[in-house]
């Protein structure tokens, strides 16, 4: 298992001074969410923010709050993708409005939009109609209506929501919502993932193939020219599978936009992991620079990244070559063990299988890898082994309890290293399902019916369980989750 390098962590910004709140739903993110100071600008979609809720033509009510016996609602305009919020059952004084988040609630800058207090001689009252997203500035967005009853200074707050646009289905919805924790001025998500955001953009590429919502295609253009210098250029590092990584995403966003720098930056990164092989146990790509660890995961990435390139230029067998040779490699070290899973790597002393732990990721790659050397080359043999693996992923009591996929030690938070593993892993066995006419078709949809039924908030994130219960999130565990979804028939 690579290292956990983890991802940075969070920082708080400044609360809102003396400030109580009672919440009566759980927040939609790990960590406290906190107000940033500043004054809301007026935002204009398809209408601007403070249009009258009688105008509109829906009117959807996914969650409320309670406080003292006031009801704090939100209600979305899906047509419009506009919200406004309402306290019922309240007395002169009473407050409510609507906060707005771009970044899945962790921070507001939009404070207290629309805020109204209840007339003499009423019950309720509403404020006006807010956007939801910020087309203008691709800022992808959610709503939430806070109250407080005139005579008392505790807060409460709806969960966060949003309209349908964009999240028309589950697949759309779980896109979106790992769209909002995507940083528009650094191109990464959460702030700072690198071989996780790899993954992250792999399985937002693999929604618009499948979806065939294009609604972040602009994220494809932004990551590469923002990050094309980071490093050691042309997304390669000294961890030689988030090269891998990355050169499987560029490919897939050459499939989808046609443009040649992406594939260009595809074969860069496959001649860097080349430059890592050599004959130390008789081959095989060493796992970082400093050449001290061969494992699977990175040979698996060489093997499908070399088979994909090979399939998209005319004439190579450069590309071919390394695919068969890797995979000829990988055969003979016995990392495929005798159940016909895939351990974490070799005992360079032994140069054979060090026996370590079964990674779902480990499997699922090495899936997609022989799919696509199958694809390539015709080899039976390759594409009989995938079978093998994935029926082996599959029914393990260790790898798929009850039928649901759960990694290994599987955290109850989103951080590190692991939580992107199963996104990886059903990615290939959703590959290798297409192949099969649909053999894993009850296994997928069984795990995304379970995970959308048990592990998801009103935002459709999605937490490290699949089979529940949710737990707070980030753009690695959404990324499995959107994994798969785009894989489930």
């Amino acid at each position: 298992m690579k290292s956990l390098r983890g991802l940075a962590v969070l920082t708080a910004l400044s609360a809102l001074a003396a400030l109580t709140v009672v919440t009566t739903a759980a927040p939609a993110l790990a960590g406290p969410a906190q107000a940033v100071s500043g004054a809301a600008a007026t935002i204009c979609n398809r209408y601007c923010d403070g249009r009258d809720p009688a105008l509109s033509p829906s009117d959807r009510q996914p969650v409320s709050s309670t406080l003292y016996g006031r009801r704090f609602t939100v209600h979305v305009n899906d047509t419009d993708s506009m919200a406004w919020a309402t306290v019922d059952g309240g007395t002169a004084t009473d407050e409510v409005w609507l906060d707005r988040s771009f970044d899945g609630g962790r921070t507001w800058v939009d404070s207290r939009l629309g805020a109204t207090t209840i007339p003499a001689g009423a019950s309720g009252t509403r404020t006006a109609m807010f956007n939801v997203d910020d087309w203008a500035n691709q800022g992808v967005g959610a709503l939430r209506a806070c109250g407080k009853a005139g005579n008392r200074p505790e807060i409460t707050c709806t969960a966060w929501a949003r309209s349908t646009w964009n999240a028309a289905d589950r697949r759309t919805a779980a896109a979106t919502a790992l769209m909002m924790r995507y940083d528009r001025a650094n191109g990464l998500f959460d702030g700072n993932g690198w071989w996780t955001g790899a993954n992250a953009l792999t399985a937002l590429i693999e929604n618009i193939q499948r979806s065939g919502m294009g609604s972040y295609r602009y994220a494809i253009a932004n990551t590469y020219d923002k990050n094309l210098n980071a490093y050691q250029g042309q997304f390669r590092n000294e961890y030689l599978d988030d090269t891998g990584w990355w050169g499987l995403a560029w490919v897939a966003a050459y499939d989808v936009t046609g443009d040649r720098r992406y594939l260009n930056t595809a074969r860069a990164d496959a001649d860097f992991m080349y430059a890592y092989w050599d004959n130390r146990c008789g081959g095989g790509v060493w796992w970082k620079t400093d050449r001290a660890q061969k494992n699977a995961i990175e040979n698996s990435l060489y093997i499908q990244l070399n088979a994909e390139l090979s399939q998209r230029i005319p004439g190579d067998t450069l590309y071919r070559g390394r695919a068969q040779a890797a995979w000829n490699w990988f055969q003979s070290t016995g990392m495929l063990n005798g159940s016909n899973l895939v351990n974490d790597g070799i005992n360079l002393n032994t140069c054979r299988n060090n026996g370590d732990t079964t990674w779902t990721y480990n499997q699922g790659v090495l899936i997609n890898a022989l799919v696509e050397l199958n694809r390539l080359t015709g080899d039976a043999n390759a594409l009989a082994t995938a079978r093998r693996i994935g029926d082996a992923l599959t029914t393990s009591t260790y790898l798929s309890p009850n039928g649901i996929l759960r990694e290994p030690n599987e955290s109850n938070t989103c951080s590190g290293d692991g939580a992107s593993f199963k996104g990886a892993a059903i990615r290939g066995l959703g590959a290798l399902n297409t192949v099969t006419g649909g053999a894993y078709n009850t296994y997928l949809r069984r795990n995304a019916d379970t995970a959308y039924a048990g592990n998801r908030d009103s935002l459709d994130s999605y937490g490290s369980h699949w089979a529940g219960p949710f737990v707070p999130t980030n753009h690695s565990c959404q990324h499995s989750a959107l994994d798969l979804l785009n894989a489930a028939p």
